[in-house]
């Protein structure tokens, strides 16, 4: 929690005064049971039964009627102050979470996974704001009323004050004992409820298949399984939990019980009043309660404590891939340089042998690139290097003859359209998705991306047709439909660079040629790079690379390929027939 705090720095003053609002409402309420007693022993013991008795009580029940509505006004100050820094805290904890995961390269974001960062960023931020809130309502009043409830006894009754004492060490060391027995088990907790999340993710998302294979009892029981690990999980926290009150309770009580039966002694031999005896059972019960408070604020703690530990967690992850430099760099636009190079490229995700090694190609300005190979080949992983959303192993990728780890982000990505190999729409209209990469875009341009896309057909008869409404994902569009949508959105704004990451796969064969025809009329003098399975998706390209295992076995033209490369061959006439290879 304490490498949270920088988040409370604009919060000071509310951290401030909060806590002592609080503070001098405990004041208050220590003095109630001075005021109660004296009211006891002179109002009703001393001055009973003369004129002076009945003022003298209703002075003293309206001082503790004061003391009551000036301890209230201070609870309302302390709750809007803790109300303002914790919900303000966790804004900005949620936003420099967002913030830094934007910054954080695909290969943090697989090891991190989706669910766990949607649960920290929800959850786990829930829980230190709450924290927050009560350690600034809390924190110091019950800490203050223990202590000041032990130092009352003592000017009352030095003997009988060894009690409190003896209780408040039984509750501490009850306490300790449970939070150091807690702390990991609720970390555990975290983690089967981001179980939870990655199998209710699954299940959501692919609902559709679970239903064409009647797999939902199969899922149930996954879903079953993961539930009964976190209830179990949490039944074991909630068994250590469960002493605190029964302690704290038993310990007071019997407390309680020592101070009557020793106080009535003392008041027999006339060395304690009766309302002396009142006031130290207030000032017990004051330091039951405030111990029960401090039961549950520990715990509380605890839990933050976990939650805040998977929070730092991801700010303390470092981004693989940054910025050498935020300038921008002067390319070298020459005809005889190349628009993309890869020179002896190898990339490795972390584990097991490398996913590419020594990949060496060159694409002028201008050329189509399309690449091909089996499942598994790298083909999606080798254009994932060109906007560096990983880093190369071992050489470099290039881009008008500079290193791409030499451009800033900003620079690198706008020359880049991207059509990723899941067609990932967002909620909103048509127009907002299709002005991602360029945000002025008119709707002239949209409609241009839109026909070279082979999408403006569909988008026309739509009622609203720009400011049509998208679902979560595109679900309102076909396969498809979004495909094509995608690729419109990265033809906006004619960028120089365009990569269509296996983008034609639910195309059907007379719209991939169509495709594929408009691709080449509007989109001269830019570079493009196609990753597909279909060998008509590439056969046309100006350099087709063949990739198997990671390893580049082809690079040329189709005819040169065709009788240069067997990899090559294979794959075109396992999907045409002889006489269409040319073989």
């Amino acid at each position: 929690m304490l490498k949270l705090r920088r988040f409370l720095k604009d919060y000071k003053k509310e951290c401030i005064i909060g806590p002592l609002c609080k503070l001098f409402e405990a004041i208050l309420e220590l003095l109630v049971p001075l005021v109660m007693a004296d009211v006891i022993d002179t109002g009703l013991g001393t001055l009973y039964g003369t004129p002076e008795s009945a003022p003298y009580v209703l002075r003293g029940g309206g001082l503790m009627v004061l003391l009551a509505v000036l301890g209230w006004s201070s609870a309302m100050f302390t709750q809007y102050f803790a109300s303002k820094a914790s919900q303000g805290a966790g804004t900005r904890i949620r936003t420099a979470l967002y913030r830094h995961i934007n910054t954080l390269s695909h290969a943090e974001l697989d090891r991190l996974g989706t669910p766990s960062l949607i649960t920290r960023m929800t959850n786990d931020v829930n829980q230190v704001q709450q924290t927050i809130a009560m350690t600034i309502r809390l924190l110091t009043r019950a800490p203050f009323i223990i202590i000041g409830s032990l130092v009352m006894t003592m000017t009352i009754s030095p003997k009988l004050s060894l009690i409190f004492l003896a209780a408040a060490v039984v509750i501490g060391v009850t306490l300790y004992l449970v939070m150091s027995r807690s702390i990991p088990i609720f970390s555990l907790m975290q983690k089967k409820l981001d179980r939870i999340g990655v199998i209710s993710r699954e299940n959501l998302s692919g609902a559709r298949v679970i239903r064409a294979f009647s797999k939902q009892n199969a899922e149930k029981k996954r879903v079953d399984e993961a539930t009964d690990e976190l209830a179990k999980t949490a039944v074991r926290v909630s068994r250590l939990s469960a002493l605190l009150s029964p302690v704290t309770y038993a310990a007071a009580y019997l407390a309680m019980i020592a101070i009557l039966w020793f106080g009535g002694v003392q008041v027999n031999s006339g060395e304690l009043r009766t309302g002396d005896i009142i006031a130290l059972i207030s000032y017990m019960t004051q330091i039951l309660l405030a111990m029960v408070v401090v039961a549950n604020l520990v715990l509380l703690m605890t839990k933050s404590s976990a939650s805040a530990k998977r929070i730092n967690e991801v700010f303390e992850t470092e981004p693989s891939v940054v910025e050498r430099r935020t300038e921008p760099i002067q390319p070298n636009t020459a005809e005889d340089v190349p628009k993309l190079e890869f020179d002896n490229v190898s990339f490795n995700y972390g584990e097991g042998d490398d996913e590419l090694s020594g990949v060496s190609l060159r694409v002028m300005r201008g050329q189509t690139l399309g690449i091909i190979g089996g499942t598994g080949s790298g083909k999606s992983t080798l254009v994932n290097l060109i906007p560096r959303f990983y880093d190369v192993k071992d050489g470099c990728v290039k881009i008008d003859g500079a290193d791409v780890r030499d451009y800033p982000f900003s620079q690198l990505r706008e020359q880049i359209g991207i059509v990723p190999q899941q067609s990932v729409l967002f909620s909103g209209t048509l127009r907002d998705n299709l002005r991602m990469r360029k945000s002025d875009a008119t709707d002239d341009e949209l409609i241009a991306a839109l026909k070279t896309a082979q999408a403006y057909d569909f988008v026309s008869r739509l009622p609203r047709g720009l400011d049509s409404h998208v679902e979560q994902g595109g679900r309102n569009f076909s396969g498809g439909q979004r495909q094509r949508l995608c690729i419109a959105r990265a033809l906006v704004g004619k960028p120089g660079l365009l990569i269509l990451d296996d983008s034609f796969s639910a195309l059907d064969f007379a719209t991939d040629a169509a495709l594929r025809r408009a691709l080449n009329e509007d989109t001269r003098g830019a570079t493009a790079v196609i990753v597909a399975q279909r060998v008509s998706t590439v056969r046309y390209a100006d350099r087709i690379a063949v990739l198997h295992d990671g390893e580049l076995v082809g690079f040329g033209t189709h005819d040169e390929l065709i009788s240069g490369c067997e990899t090559y061959r294979e794959i075109c006439l396992s999907q045409l027939s002889a006489e269409e290879v040319g073989a």
